[in-house]
């Protein structure tokens, strides 16, 4: 898929939901700052799954922030696919890539 090209976001800061914000970085790979309530029980898992979604949207040269209110998997998944998107900024996303 394309490069990061600018800051972009998805989420809100509510309970139950997740604030992902995702930037162009100048090292290689996949950097993940990962702030949560949960962080000393799940941080592990919610990171190991961040890494895992950008890395399967191909997504290199990347800082993740996140701010964790107690979100679910699947809403972690879809707020990481949707600020990688639209840090591309494409409409039209590989679908396969998004399982």
């Amino acid at each position: 898929m394309s490069k990061i090209l600018e800051p972009a976001h998805a989420g809100t800061l509510e309970s139950s939901d997740v604030f992902v914000r995702v930037v162009p970085s100048e090292h290689a790979g996949i950097e993940v700052e990962l702030e949560s309530s949960v962080s000393e029980i799940y941080g592990e898992a919610i990171e190991s799954l961040i890494k895992a979604t950008a890395e399967a949207m191909e997504a290199n040269y990347v800082r993740i922030l996140v701010q964790d209110k107690g979100a679910l998997d699947y809403v972690i998944k879809a707020r990481v696919q949707t600020a990688i998107l639209r840090a591309r900024g494409t409409t039209n996303p590989d679908w396969s890539l998004l399982s």
